[in-house]
């Protein structure tokens, strides 16, 4: 019996042009999920369109906080999610899950009549999120107790053994998603190519934090 068909579209088969979301922390890393509550009428109108294309919405950081949506400037690099769940509330909302698909450069800006934002789109630095990737067992122990170091100083209650049994790219996206990092430290994992690269920043910043909150509490004695 060959195997089902995939729900994802082909590396060589995403599309040319994507609808954004700008939402800062609002982050959906390749295999991650993301739920949102869409109720402004330009966001019903871009899920609407993207059911009836291929289901994918871009999701992006702004840089700066603004009144003007249409003018918010954003970061240039985004993570495309596909609408892998939604569901019509009685006042009118939609409920929707994005499942990380593959992130992408953004390119010019696309005139649109529909409300939001739309841009072409720009894969090629990004094919390794279509492709398996690992590192060796000593890079992800030295990771998972850095990781724990700084759970124990953020009071992060984590479900390890859960955390221990997913491969180290899913392990790297998901902290990427949830982690309380600022802005700007999230956007540099999301623009980080390669598996390595995200793994030598998160450490970085675990890092530093774990060495802040150390510092703060050796000042409070």
């Amino acid at each position: 019996m060959s195997p089902p068909p995939s729900f994802n579209l082909p590396f060589d088969k995403l599309p040319a042009s994507l609808p954004l979301f700008p939402l800062p922390h609002a982050v959906v890393m390749p295999g991650c999920q993301l739920p949102l509550n869409i109720f402004e009428p330009r966001y019903l109108n871009m899920v609407y369109d993207a059911l009836a294309e291929q289901r994918l919405i871009g999701m992006v950081q702004p840089e700066l906080s603004a009144s003007d949506e249409n003018a918010l400037a954003i970061y240039k690099t985004g993570t495309a999610g596909r609408i892998s769940f939604f569901n019509e509330t009685s006042d009118n909302r939609l409920l929707i899950v994005l499942t990380g698909v593959c992130r992408f450069d953004i390119k010019e800006e696309i005139p649109t009549s529909r409300g939001y934002r739309r841009f072409l789109a720009d894969w090629s630095r990004f094919r390794c999120d279509t492709e398996e990737v690992s590192v060796n067992e000593f890079e992800r122990g030295h990771f998972l107790q850095q990781l724990r170091n700084y759970c124990e100083h953020k009071r992060l209650d984590i479900e390890w053994p859960v955390l221990e049994s997913v491969s180290m790219v899913d392990l790297i996206n998901r902290l990427t998603c949830v982690l309380p990092l600022e802005v700007a430290e999230r956007q540099l994992l999301i623009e980080a190519v390669t598996l390595p690269n995200r793994l030598g920043i998160l450490s970085m910043l675990l890092r530093c934090e774990a060495l802040e909150s150390t510092a703060d509490s050796s000042r409070r004695h």
